[in-house]
């Protein structure tokens, strides 16, 4: 099977629906010509559509698309994750973790191709949303001990200086391939880009308090589909006009 062949069938297979169809099909081309032939396949893929089959993460198995998928293609599957109705951002966590703390992979490679994307530092933002707080701690005290912290926040220019400050936790002690080693890793490694998201993650906070929805906080967004089917592999994000075109 010619490659715009296997990707429109790739395509077809995930526009019905059948997400674990389609994967089988990408795995079967690296078991029949090599992890290489895969590689080319995914570089032509759209991102909503490489999207849709790794944010199905299982960790109970491998899949051969999150092992081999490259940074940059990554990056541009991250920053559109939030067409997802997925107001818990379980999926974001899971597909970034599996992928960025694979076995010899370099997290901060896969860290600064999604800072270079717009969208990036809103993505990682959404990845430590239910733990805004910890992180605040973290960029104040440098440990992820909320009740440590007094709550006063540190302005962008104290978090600038802040973030060359000499860590007090180890990275062997966060280690978790979790969200306190994406934590650390982004403010001693990446520091602009901890900062970005710090105050992405504040907006988020201060909309919150305010009560107005996610749509309204972020950007207006009709869009969206419904988790429920997502979930399930019955439905991807429609393209938008500034979307990836599609590879055939």
């Amino acid at each position: 099977m010619s490659n715009l062949a296997l990707i429109a069938k790739t395509q077809s297979l995930i526009a019905a629906g059948d997400i674990i169809g389609a994967e089988s099909a990408l795995v079967e081309l690296a078991d029949a010509e090599g992890d290489g032939a895969l590689m080319v396949v995914l570089e032509q893929l759209p991102a909503k559509d490489i999207l849709a089959v790794i944010r199905e993460y299982d960790n109970s198995k491998e899949s051969v698309i999150n092992l081999l998928v490259t940074p940059e293609i990554f990056a541009r599957a991250v920053v559109i994750e939030k067409q997802y109705k997925d107001l818990t951002r379980t999926h974001l966590r899971g597909m970034v973790n599996s992928v960025i703390f694979r076995d010899g992979a370099d997290p901060v490679e896969f860290l600064n191709a999604i800072g270079e994307l717009e969208g990036g530092s809103e993505a990682l933002a959404d990845y430590f949303s239910e733990k805004w707080s910890r992180i605040e701690a973290f960029a104040r005290t440098s440990t992820f001990d909320a009740a440590e912290d007094d709550g006063e926040m540190l302005s962008e220019t104290a978090l600038l200086s802040s973030a060359y400050v000499p860590a007090k936790l180890e990275l062997d002690e966060v280690a978790d391939q979790d969200w306190m080693q994406m934590a650390w890793l982004l403010r001693y490694e990446c520091p602009d880009l901890f900062i970005e998201t710090v105050m992405v993650l504040r907006a988020k906070a201060r909309a919150h308090d305010l009560g107005l929805d996610e749509e309204e906080e972020v950007e207006e967004d009709d869009g969206k589909v419904e988790t429920g089917d997502t979930d399930r592999g019955k439905a991807t994000p429609a393209a938008r006009d500034d979307d990836e075109e599609s590879a055939i």
